[in-house]
Parts: C-alpha cells; structure tokens; sequence
C-alpha cells in the first residue's frame, strides 16, 4: 500500500497541516505501517492497532513537544514513534542497536518520560505539570495516555488521588480497552464496563473520576476522530485535571488481532495481509514457562492447599493452566503487584501453600512488601519468579537482572535459580512440601533442557549444590540457565572432562560444604550468572572465599554495572561476556597464563 499521506510526516507540525477530512485517511495508512512492519519484523501490535485514531488526534490538538503527553504502557506507542520523526528508520524496532519499542527519554525529544513498565503515566505527567506551573508555564498541557489495563494499578490510583487535590493542568486518557496482554480483570474493570458508547451509564451522574474532583468526559469512540476532537475541544474549557474516558478496541483493523488480542498482543511474525501467524520452527525443548505451569499444576492436583497467584500474566506464565482447572484457587489480580504479594502473604499466614508467579521486573515494583510483609514476618510464600536474565528485544525496562541482589540481601530469604528444567520441576515440588522462610526460584524466559524434564518427584535439599564434573587449576562455578554457554564453551576447549563446573542452584544459602570443596582443589575460579555482578552470586561466593583465606584468583563474568540495551539476547550475553564464545576467551586467558 502507498502510504502517500504518511510518507510527508515527520513531525505533528507537519501532521496539522492536513486537512481534518484527510485524517481518517491517514489513519488507515497508519495502520497499515505498523501492521507491515511487525508482520515482517517483530515486535507488539495489538495495544498500538487499537490506538491509531488516539495518537493522531493527540498530535492534531495538542503542541508536542512543547504539550507533554506521556505514553502508559509504551507498547502502544508505535503509532506516536512513526508521527514523530522515526518512521524511516522504524524497521530497527527493537533490534541492537536501533529504536527502543517502548518511550526512551533519550531516544526523541517527543518522548516525555520512558514508560517500559505500566500505571506511571498519572503520577509523571502530575510531576510534570505541578513544576510547569513553579517555572510559569501555566498553559502548557500535561498528557496520560494510560491503557491496556493500567488504570487498575494501585500507583494509578494514588497519582488520581493527588492530582484531584491540585489545579494542575492535567489530562488523564483512559484508553479503555478492556484488556491488557490477558483480559482485565476487577470491580474496576467491572465498573467502567458498565459504561458503552450506546449506554453511558457510568457518565450519568457524578462517577468515580468526579468524585476525585477530575473533570470527566465521555466515554467517546476512540476509533472516530471527529468524536475525539470535539471531546478534546470541550475539556480544553475546563480548569485543573481532566479525564477523558475513550473506548477503543485491541487489535484494531486487523481481523485476526481483534479476534485473538491475547496472541496478537506481541505475535512474532505474520502474513500482513491475513494476520495469519508464521508457523515457528518447533522445539524439542519446554518453554520455562510452561515447566512451571504444567509442574504446578500436576502438584496442585495432589494437594489442595496449593494456590496460585499472578499480577496480570496468567499467559504470560502459565498459571493460567491452573486457572483453567481450579479457578477457585489460582488468582489473576490484574495489574498489581504490590497487592499481589502481600495477598499471597496473607494466604500464607493461614496456613496455605502459596505460589505468586512474577516477572523479575515486576517484582521490584513490589520491594516493600516482600521485605516488610513477607520476608520480615517469616512467611513462607513461593515466589516464582520468571523472565530473570536478559530478556533480549523488551530492553533494559524487562531484563530481570537485578533480582539475584536484591533478593540475596533480604533476611530470611532462600534464593534458588535452577539450571535447567529437570531443577525448576524438582525446586517447584520441594517447595510444595512445606517451608520455613520465603523461596523465590529465579528462572529465564525461552526455553530449557532436557527433552525428557517429566521425572519423577525428587526432594531437593535447600541451599545445597552439586558438582557436576572434577577438573584441576580450573574451575567454573555458576547457577541459572547459563549452564548451557558454559558446557559449550568447555567443550569447544576440549576441557569437557578437565576443568571443574560446579552448580551451587542457591545464591542463598550458599552451599558452603561445596565452595570448601572448589576452594581446596583449584587455583583459579571463574563465576557465571546472568545477572548483576555486583550483589550477585559471584559476589557471595567470593565473600566466602575470603572468610576461608582462599589465595587464588577469582573472576567473575555477569552483568557489568550498567543498563543493558535491547537486542537478541544471544546477541547481549556475547556483549557482556557470558556467551559460550565469551566464556572461552575468558578461560583460554587463564590457561596461558
């Protein structure tokens, strides 16, 4: 398709200088772009389909840049990326080296604040107007664009509640789509589908947003840009915050994503023209994921203390399988991270045997809860927490490699990251026996040997590693799922059977009986984690190399001190040195010395 509109657009400046009754023109031309660019390179589609005709009539009204308009969460700002001076280079998205798929502060001057996370759009765009008016610029406008879900998150509502309470000048877009990756879920969600384009409801009366003294407008089609501009028109009258409360559907023009919007939120490669989705090349191996998802629920069969419970990634991780089958005991709470771990918390003191499966990234949204409502009142509360390491294209806002330090320094925490699949079933099945103190077991996204990962339940001991062949000067400590880079680069070495590799599987406690064993045999020892080095398992082991007097050298390979960028994630562990290619370079070093 010619985009002969959209190929003249650069910036919004150039944008308002078409006519209004061009617009619904350019927006199938818009549309058709993202669709053509993720069809053959990647990336999500569902959340930034549904919200062409939005991000046209934001830039068509309001002054960007000048006019703040902060993006929450930023997978649906493609269409915002291509109005705004990317579009000839959008085909990088998320590739190493080009555009970011989220909002990046650095990355354009149109976008505002990055927004990889969810439900931060209120409270920035809150922060940004309140000191506008400290600097005089009192007329500037301050824009949230939140969606997919967003809104139900608890600091939404907490930036909702101050903002009511100011002047600022403030404008909140409920992009309401009634989903975020997985249908939404809660009493709010409830309420505001109550409210439709063809009954009003919620709008009759003074509503939940107006009692927070926020003026409400709508709900208004989302998808019809006359209806979007007049709302706009109308609100522009009002002093202080504002909310417009806009219906739009994921997915938006393209019949397979609106049909499908859970898989057509990121769906990997597709045909542009049916949305019919490029058959992958098929894998012998389990997805992480679904080791946990099945493995919990073939436990929660055969025990029924056993609950399960996801802030909004019941897909994502794969409790959605014990969803299915016990939806009396397997829980999505939406978007809230903090609430889900201390109703996890709570479960737990009455005696159930609780999983909360979450993102590495996500769980630092809720630190205070697992120090203060978990780990300090010696809960024993499973944390399953998946996507650790370097996630690859979602870029430094998704890799989950922080989580070995900050869970490491906490007291009564067990911290557990399995090699392989075969561990994470067998962790999995000796946390459902019963515990004193919180575990989390830390676990990467793609997929894990073995093949064959279904044996039979075997109790493992906690904080207790193994040695999994005996070598001399060398050896090679790690846990996680570097296992695999490591073993090849052994191998590459011809160091298959000589130099030591040791899985310790807990970062804490350490296996000291274990580190004892490598201290007294070896010379040299090289640490591997695909996570922070500082605080990290490198670290612990060699504060207990120190405590012992151990003369030899340690070298620890991880995550240097600094955010790392999208890409592969092939590609990121050869940038920071835990590739098999890396590794070996690290060893080939040390045995010429």
């Amino acid at each position: 398709m010619a985009h002969s509109l959209l190929k003249n657009i650069n910036t919004p400046a150039d944008l308002k200088q078409l006519p209004v009754d061009k617009l619904p023109e350019l927006a199938i031309e818009l549309r058709q772009f993202i669709v053509d660019i993720v069809a053959a390179k990647e990336g999500h589609l569902g959340a930034s389909l549904g919200t062409v005709e939005l991000t046209i009539a934001l830039h068509y009204f309001f002054d960007a840049p000048e006019d703040r308009i902060v993006w929450d969460v930023g997978h649906q700002a493609y269409g915002h990326k291509i109005l705004t001076g990317r579009r000839d280079n959008f085909e990088s998205n998320r590739k190493t080296g080009g555009l970011s798929g989220f909002p990046k502060r650095s990355e354009s001057d149109y976008d505002t604040f990055g927004t990889g996370h969810s439900s931060t759009s209120i409270s920035a765009a809150l922060g940004m107007a309140m000191a506008a008016k400290l600097n005089g610029f009192r007329e500037r406008n301050h824009v949230a664009v939140i969606g997919d879900a967003s809104i139900a998150s608890g600091m939404a509502f907490e930036a909702l509640n101050h903002a009511g309470a100011t002047s600022a000048n403030i404008w909140v877009i409920l992009n309401d789509n009634a989903i975020g990756i997985d249908p939404s879920v809660g009493a709010l969600k409830n309420y505001l589908a109550k409210s439709t384009l063809k009954n009003p409801s919620v709008s009759n009366g003074e509503n939940l947003f107006e009692t927070l003294n926020f003026h409400y407008h709508g709900p208004v089609d989302g998808h019809n840009l006359s209806d979007l501009q007049r709302a706009f028109e109308k609100l522009s009258k009002k002093e202080g915050p504002k909310l417009l409360h806009v219906i739009t559907k994921k997915g938006k023009g393209l019949v397979k994503a609106e049909e499908q919007q859970t898989l057509y939120h990121a769906p990997g490669k597709f045909d542009r023209k049916t949305g019919k989705l490029t058959k992958k090349k098929g894998s012998k191996y389990p997805k992480y994921q679904d080791v946990f998802g099945e493995t919990i629920l073939e436990l929660a069969k055969k025990n029924e203390n056993i609950i399960g419970i996801t802030p909004a990634m019941p897909t994502g991780s794969s409790l959605k399988l014990m969803m299915e089958e016990f939806p009396e005991r397997a829980f999505d709470v939406g978007i809230a991270e903090q609430h889900a771990v201390t109703l996890s918390a709570g479960m737990a003191t009455e005696g159930k045997t609780v999983f909360c499966t979450i993102y590495s990234t996500f769980l630092q949204r809720a630190y205070d809860q697992l120090i203060h409502d978990v780990a300090l009142q010696q809960l024993p509360v499973i944390f399953c927490v998946d996507r650790a390491g370097l996630v690859g294209e979602d870029g430094p806002t998704h890799h989950g490699v922080f989580d070995l330090a900050y869970l490491r320094c906490i007291p009564n925490m067990i911290v557990a990251a399995p090699a392989d699949a075969v561990e994470l079933r067998q962790l999995l099945y000796t946390a459902s026996l019963g515990l004193k103190f919180p575990l989390a077991i830390r676990y990467p996204r793609g997929r894990g040997k073995p093949e064959n990962w279904k044996l039979s339940f075997e109790k493992m001991e906690i904080g207790r590693g193994k040695c999994l062949q005996k070598g001399k000067d060398i050896a090679v400590c790690f846990v996680g799922g570097v296992k695999e880079n490591i073993q090849q680069a052994l191998k590459n070495l011809g160091l298959k059977n000589k130099a030591g590799l040791y899985d310790f599987r807990f970062v804490k406690p350490l296996d000291k009986e274990l580190a004892l064993e490598v201290f007294s045999n070896y010379k040299t020892i090289i640490t591997v984690e695909d996570g922070s080095v500082l605080g990290g398992f490198g670290e612990s082991l060699a504060v207990e190399a120190q405590e012992v007097h151990f003369q030899g050298k340690i070298i620890k390979l991880g995550i240097p001190d600094q955010f790392i960028e999208h890409g592969k994630a092939e590609e990121l562990h050869d940038l920071v040195g835990i590739s098999a290619e890396r590794i070996q370079e690290v060893l080939e070093d040390e045995l010429k010395r």
